[in-house]
């Protein structure tokens, strides 16, 4: 271990690195769990595999067995997803033995012969010597010295044609966090229990329109020490704009595939859509459309999206309702979306809710047309063949483009077919 002074007398990437790892040393996140029983990320589901392989790799084929890279794993992460995909190989790293001891613990307790853990830094990737179809790093490279640095080696470990899933913080939706981290720092809290215990106190005074409020109520982080201290206490946090969030992957040699949910950042959904500056929204590009709704919205406390190699991204990655080509689409019901029945606008039959959109603006109303097609997405039929149920304007493009584009379904591509 270094002493303080070789400490002090440290590249300061190298002070903040040591600092970051000595905090998950004491604070490992999320907080550690003694099972993955019961929880929907675990579920052992085919169809919910199909889904998210077409989530990320349309126009590929499914296939169970893959390489993954969770980068920055935290104390659970690995072992769902080993668990999740049982012919998978998939690989944890993390630089806190505090979490992987964890990891271990559940990959004792579940037999996961599918995982392996490696303490390393996620700016040390390459020291693993492979590539990755898939790699997966969520809250992860904001709190790193330099993020460049570390998605710059993500990126050296994506395998050609690979995808990546990455999660970082957003910067309005998480005003209050940055407004309590501030009032830490002024304060010179540290990250003992009883600071946290204190702090956890104090926030319960606060003032209720506090930008903190709506996290307090409603994020899980806050109702344990490990949470709180990560949430609000960290050593080094930075979050991305939309613009910032799009620069930064540019840099680092990522394309853009897709938000992993879409919808809050569509005008064409929700109650933007019914805005007087709809047309206005719609006449941008993408690019500017998301940042247009990111600001428009104010809430959203993180970025999630697919990112592939700039070097193979390509149309195959893409979904597109131009040409002909989506009449052979082969949609797929995401198995979280539900069909409310009941208090329904008038005319319609049902409304199609995903339940992990947390804005409670989105959703989509159907016709009684619409919603026997609906019901009948059985993971064969081409939107074609299941536009032939009933007579839809367009042959159903406008029916499945909306579905698609409020994170109801997700299309295989790889067996276009008119049929």
């Amino acid at each position: 271990m270094a002493s303080q002074s070789e400490v002090e007398a440290a590249p300061t990437e190298v002070v903040a690195a040591t600092a970051i790892r000595a905090f998950y040393e004491q604070h490992p996140y999320p907080g550690p769990v003694d099972t993955l029983d019961g929880q929907r990320a675990e579920s052992n589901d085919r169809h919910a595999r199909i889904c998210e392989h077409h989530l990320f790799w349309p126009a590929e084929p499914f296939r169970e067995s893959r390489s993954i890279l969770i980068a920055g794993c935290g104390t659970v992460q690995a072992a769902r997803h080993a668990r999740r995909w049982p012919q998978a190989r998939v690989v944890g790293t993390d630089i806190s033995e505090a979490s992987l001891r964890a990891t271990r613990a559940l990959k004792e307790r579940y037999g996961l012969g599918n995982l392996e853990l490696r303490l390393l830094p996620i700016e040390e990737s390459e020291k693993l010597a492979e590539t990755f179809d898939q790699i997966i790093c969520t809250g992860v490279v904001h709190h790193l010295p330099d993020p460049d640095v570390g998605l710059e080696a993500l990126r050296k470990v994506l395998a050609p044609n690979g995808a990546m899933h990455l999660m970082v913080y957003a910067p309005y939706g998480r005003a209050g966090v940055y407004l309590l981290q501030d009032y830490a720092q002024l304060l010179g809290l540290g990250s003992t229990q009883a600071e946290i215990r204190d702090f956890a106190a104090a926030l319960k005074f606060l003032p209720k329109g506090h930008p903190l409020w709506p996290l307090l109520r409603n994020s899980p982080d806050f109702q344990y020490d490990a949470g709180l201290a990560d949430a609000l206490l960290h050593p080094q946090d930075r979050p991305y704009s939309v613009p910032e969030f799009l620069a930064f992957i540019a840099r680092c040699g990522l394309s853009f595939g897709r938000w992993l949910r879409q919808a809050p950042y569509l005008p064409d959904c929700g109650a933007s859509h019914s805005t007087p500056h709809h047309a206005r929204l719609v006449a941008l590009d993408a690019a500017a459309q998301y940042a247009a709704m990111e600001l428009y919205r104010g809430t959203m406390l993180r970025h999630s999206a697919i990112l592939y190699r700039n070097d193979e991204a390509g149309a195959d990655t893409a979904i597109s309702f131009e040409g002909a080509a989506w009449q052979g689409y082969i949609p797929l019901r995401l198995p979280e979306t539900i069909c409310v029945d009941e208090k329904l606008p008038p005319g319609k039959a049902g409304v199609l809710i995903n339940p992990l959109h947390t804005d409670t603006d989105i959703y989509l109303p159907i016709t009684a047309a619409e919603k026997r097609v609906v019901e009948a997405i059985d993971g064969k039929r081409s939107i074609a063949a299941l536009a032939t149920i009933e007579r839809l304007p367009e042959s159903g493009r406008a029916l499945f483009q909306r579905l698609w584009q409020h994170d109801q379904i997700v299309f295989d591509a790889s067996r276009r077919s008119a049929g």
